[in-house]
């Protein structure tokens, strides 16, 4: 992985800290917008970790196979991964 390790781990961290916030606040009965926030929030923490993965992934092993001349292979994975992305 080409990923900066440390921001996308810390982000990481970060959502699953606040899954376990929100597994307490729906044990506790609390406000359903409240957990829909918290959810939001941890969404957007994962698509920003995702997006640093996709980014390095694009500059180093998609540059490397454009430079070797295997590019389609690599858009063709890339393709897929945006497909799946909201």
């Amino acid at each position: 992985m080409r990923a900066d390790k440390n921001q996308v781990s810390r982000l990481l961290k970060t959502a699953r800290g606040q899954l376990d916030g929100i597994l307490k606040m729906i044990e506790e009965d609390r406000y359903c917008i409240d957990i829909s926030t918290q959810l939001s929030a941890t969404e957007a923490l994962i698509r920003k970790a995702n997006k640093e993965v996709i980014r390095a992934h694009m500059k180093g092993c998609l540059m490397d196979a454009a430079r070797d001349g295997n590019v389609d292979d690599k858009i063709d994975e890339l393709m897929n991964v945006i497909d799946k992305l909201k």
